[in-house]
């Protein structure tokens, strides 16, 4: 006890650089003989932190040495860490932290036991739990336990609040008590707990019997009770020290004390944040760690060494000037220039994030040329540092990213969510063939013929969702002629649809199974399935205890909640000189230039989320850091990288949702400096970004005009592409000269032409047999292994349209149906034209109709005026000609019998294109035929027997189809021509 000393606080200014002048002091003060700075012991906030201050050992070392001992404050297994010096024999009383993934299940369950018939399901509960287990933290952090919440002060406020306040209140009090029950009983804490429990331990024991060895806390900034005071101890051990980063120590006592309270309240028990405290200012937080440290800050030294990576030291004075608070940035308006110039930093604006990411990926091509020059990105936006990392690519650079990638996003992690989305969808088109295809199936020698099979089976798969489950696919399988491809997937896949409702245990076991089976050794071989089959094994066995059961529809967005938390980072590095860092990451790294982006409202500082369940005001009352804390972190951590040699400060004007605006730090600096921001203005960045795709402007592309051979043209003539030729010369060539036809999507939407497959296919079957049509159509609804939602939308309505259709042939006994979906082809000057008749009626005077169904709307009269909707008369030329077998005279009417809804809100009607009646459009009854005849001796001689260009949109008020726009490349000519018509 008589060898305590005064506190021993010191500060590392923001342009000196963290982790170098850390290792440059310690290593002259701690080089003893032989072992050196192998006795020393160094508290860390982070492992990142311990990663970093491990290289700059290495920067700093000039040859070997024995590293220290490490140690982050945010393990569970701190007490094991640090080994002797905190003696486990007496940390032995402490118990064990309760695993964080048991905790987030058991919550679900207590959740849902407490809530009932309210609780959400699946995987919503799951995500209350998650959020849940997070309140707690931010509680037990600050040393608040559940008695807390029952206050008088705490009360008081409840009952002024709406009433889903004091729900959430009272039910996470109870989950909480059931909770802590739960957890005494098997003798565990949370690990929050048991940190603040460590944390006193280790400050009992150390105040009591110091260390032998030198105990140095660099980096921590946390101001949480408990560790408040272990940094206490730790600074009045005889060879202690604590070490901050970045604590302003130019800055006034007035200054300082603007800043607020901070802790210091005139009762113990009053709340750390009152009311006016400066709390968004970057010093607010270590000036609350220093208060409950019980340290003044005249108390605190500067440290006595500098990094290699060090800025000019007037940069601290002017980031101390760049963020005082409110009644002391008054003084801005008297700084001289020189104080005000903020040397090396520049600031950069960018058109949106796309081209942000472009200029800093600009940046760091330019950084990289001289050697030994380090450079950081430094931004909370995970998207804005993706974008960079694929630019850099273009140079083969590849970044260090300190975040590495979601396991959701990696390839081992994404198949088994696919396999987890085709178990919930019932083995819907999408998931399925996203699951099959997933690049660790078949990998290797085998994978061709995999990917050939998949290939042909997702042919004949595509169009409407058929029904669920997997039976339904075998005669798709078959119909793709790979029934024994798609019996070894079957046999693979049919565990995952065998149940809807599973222990989470058993479903991670059958995904596990069915994924190996697919990958086999490939699912777990690199990092990312490595990471995986932890994530597997860690959460099956805490399923198993927790007794989680899930649908299987919730299956999918439970794990992918569960993998998002876990980052994946390649087992190697990338460039040695080239970083990209999270804020939390940046504290204690330091380059030579760092880019600070994304420097907007919402992104830097990041926008203020409220906690779910409890409310802001009862936070307050508790003690517990608030969004208005969070920001002043963000500002800290700006701070500190505004502490480097060079730096870049970046911001899109606008993002995906609109103009963005800029952050309030960005604004202090662009106030700050005045008139001199143009000075400081980065230009060349963006130029050049906005540059390095411009080429040279392609001659425009013209209307495409492609003239085909004589022998190429001269092919079939169908009767329904014959509108088309007429219509757009250029998607007659391109589906019938070319024969490129338009794929269905997988799992789309019922198109006319499935819906008119359907009914010309029930219509034939009832024509032939006269059987009900309810059960042909039903028949023919499961034939086409349509989904049961499909059915079930689309069955009444069509019944509705066929009845009427049976209605309306039974009214008019006078006529009857000759011909029925037959097919029928003529010679016509040596062209074979081709059609399918759906309906030749024989009317009372000898004379046929033809008839045609539509399951839209006909043709309008303009239309077949204009002889783009011919078909009905082109039929009758040939019906006249002998084409169909049975049925050869005279044609006198043509109609069109749609299915669509009627005036009267039902289904059916029938329309003519013939000009009758009231109609202003159309073409007159005994003109039909020779119109007919000399539109299409007009197509024959100009396209089939002529030479004419298929040009593209000849006719542009023609109806068409966008089919094959982007073949024809139609926004790269059609509006440049309408400006030249206008």
């Amino acid at each position: 006890m008589g060898d305590r000393v005064a506190p021993q606080v010191y500060s590392i200014a923001a342009h000196r650089g963290f982790a170098d002048a850390l290792v440059a002091g310690l290593i002259p003060r701690y080089s003893e003989p032989d072992l050196g700075l192998a006795r020393l012991t160094l508290l860390l906030p982070s492992t990142r932190a311990a990663r970093t201050v491990q290289e700059a050992f290495v920067r700093a070392s000039g040859g070997g040495l024995l590293m220290l001992r490490m140690a982050v404050v945010g393990d569970l297994d701190l007490d094991e860490t640090l080994g002797a010096l905190l003696d486990p024999l007496g940390s032995a009383d402490i118990p064990p932290a309760v695993e964080p993934t048991r905790r987030w299940l058991r919550l679900a369950e207590i959740l849902r036991d407490e809530m009932g018939a309210d609780a959400p399901r699946g995987s919503a509960v799951l995500r209350l739990a998650r959020e849940t287990a997070r309140t707690m933290d931010r509680l037990l952090v600050e040393d608040i336990g559940p008695e807390e919440l029952l206050q008088d002060r705490v009360l008081d406020l409840v009952g002024d609040m709406a009433e889903h306040w004091r729900a959430a209140l009272q039910r996470f009090a109870r989950v909480q008590a059931r909770w802590l029950a739960e957890l005494e009983a098997a003798g565990q804490l949370d690990a929050s707990a048991r940190r603040n429990r460590l944390f006193e331990h280790a400050a009992r024991r150390w105040r009591a019997s110091p260390p032998p060895t030198p105990v140095i806390a660099a980096g921590v900034t946390s101001a949480a009770p408990a560790l408040a005071g272990l940094l206490r101890v730790v600074s009045e051990l005889p060879s202690g020290a604590v070490i901050l980063p970045d604590l302003d120590l130019s800055m006034s006592d007035e200054v300082w004390e603007e800043l607020g309270a901070a802790g210091a309240g005139e009762n113990p028990g009053d709340p750390p944040f009152a009311p006016g405290d400066a709390v968004t200012h970057p010093q607010y937080h270590l000036k609350l760690l220093l208060n409950r440290m019980g340290v003044n800050r005249a108390e605190v030294q500067q440290w006595h060494r500098a990094g290699i990576g060090k800025g000019p030291p007037e940069r601290t004075h002017a980031i101390s000037s760049l963020f005082l608070p409110p009644q002391a940035s008054r003084a801005w308006v008297h700084l001289p220039a020189d104080k005000r110039r903020l040397s090396g930093v520049r600031v950069m604006e960018s058109a949106n994030p796309e081209a942000e990411a472009q200029a800093i990926a600009l940046l760091i091509r330019e950084a990289v040329e001289v050697p030994e020059r380090r450079v950081a990105l430094v931004t909370p936006d995970r998207g804005l540092a993706r974008r960079v990392v694929q630019h850099l690519a273009r140079w083969n650079l590849v970044a260090d990213d300190s975040a590495g990638r979601a396991l959701s996003e990696t390839t081992a992690g994404r198949f088994l969510l696919q396999l987890a989305e085709l178990a919930g969808e019932r083995a819907a088109p999408v998931a399925l063939v996203a699951a099959l295809a997933n690049p660790l199936v078949r990998m290797g020698e085998t994978r061709g013929a995999w990917l050939d099979a998949l290939r042909a089976f997702e042919r004949k798969l595509r169009g409407p969702r058929p029904a669920p489950g997997l039976e339904p696919l075998g005669p798709i399988a078959a119909a793709a002629r790979v029934p024994e491809w798609w019996g070894e997937a079957e046999a693979i896949l049919a565990p995952l649809l065998s149940d809807e409702r599973l222990p989470l245990a058993e479903w991670l076991d059958r995904l596990a199974t069915a994924g190996e089976a697919m990958a086999g050794a490939n699912l777990w071989d690199r990092e990312d399935g490595r990471a995986l089959a932890a994530f597997v094994e860690d959460l099956r066995l805490h399923a198993r205890d927790a007794g989680t059961v899930l649908e299987a529809d919730d299956l999918h967005s439970a794990l992918r909640d569960a993998m998002d938390a876990i980052a994946v980072r390649p087992p190697y590095g990338g460039h040695p000189r080239v970083a990209i860092y999270g804020l939390i990451e940046s504290r204690m790294a330091r380059a030579d230039l760092v880019i600070a982006a994304g420097l907007n409202e919402g992104t830097w500082p990041a926008r203020p989320s409220t906690d779910p369940l409890l409310a802001p005001a009862v936070l307050r009352a508790l003690g517990v850091p608030g969004a208005e804390f969070r920001i002043g972190l963000s500002a800290h951590d700006l701070a500190a990288v505004l502490g480097a040699p060079e730096v870049v400060l970046s911001r899109a004007r606008r993002d995906e949702g609109g103009p963005a605006i800029a952050s309030r730090f960005l604004l202090r600096v662009q106030a700050l400096l005045g008139e001199l921001g143009d000075a400081h203005r980065e230009a060349q960045a963006p130029a050049m970004a906005a540059a390095i795709d411009h080429a040279p402007a392609a001659e425009p592309y013209p209307r495409p005009q492609p003239i085909p051979s004589a022998a190429q043209r001269r092919i079939a003539l169908s009767v329904t592409k014959l509108d088309r030729l007429r219509a757009d010369p250029f998607q007659f060539y391109a589906s019938s000269i070319l024969r490129l036809s338009e794929l269905d999507g997988l799992d789309a939407e019922p198109s006319p032409e499935w819906q008119g497959e359907l009914a010309h296919r029930i219509l034939e079957l009832w024509h032939e047999t006269g059987r009900p049509l309810a059960e042909i159509a039903a028949e023919q609804l499961q034939a086409m292994n349509a989904h049961p939602l499909v059915r079930a939308l689309w069955r009444p309505r069509l019944l509705q349209a066929l009845e009427w259709v049976e209605s309306a042939i039974a009214a008019d006994p006078a006529r009857g149906p000759v011909l029925w979906e037959k097919k029928g082809a003529v010679e016509w000057r040596g062209v074979v034209v081709k059609g399918r008749i759906d309906r030749l009626d024989r009317l009372a005077d000898g004379s046929f109709a033809v008839i045609d169904y539509k399951t839209g709307r006909p043709p309008s009269g303009a239309q077949v005026q204009e002889g783009y909707a011919l078909q009905l008369g082109t039929l009758g030329l040939m019906v006249e000609d002998g084409a169909f077998e049975g049925a050869e005279g005279p044609v006198s009417r043509f109609e069109y019998w749609s299915l669509a809804r009627n005036k009267d809100g039902g289904f059916g009607y029938i329309e003519t294109p013939v000009l009758e009646g009231r109609k202003l459009k159309g073409i007159p009854a005994d003109e039909f035929l020779p119109t007919a005849r000399e539109f299409l001796d007009d197509a024959l001689d100009r396209w089939i027997l002529g030479n004419e260009a298929f040009t593209a949109r000849l006719n542009p008020d023609a109806p068409g189809y966008a089919t094959y726009d982007q073949l024809m490349r139609l926004d790269e000519w059609v509006r440049r021509e309408t400006e030249d018509l206008a």
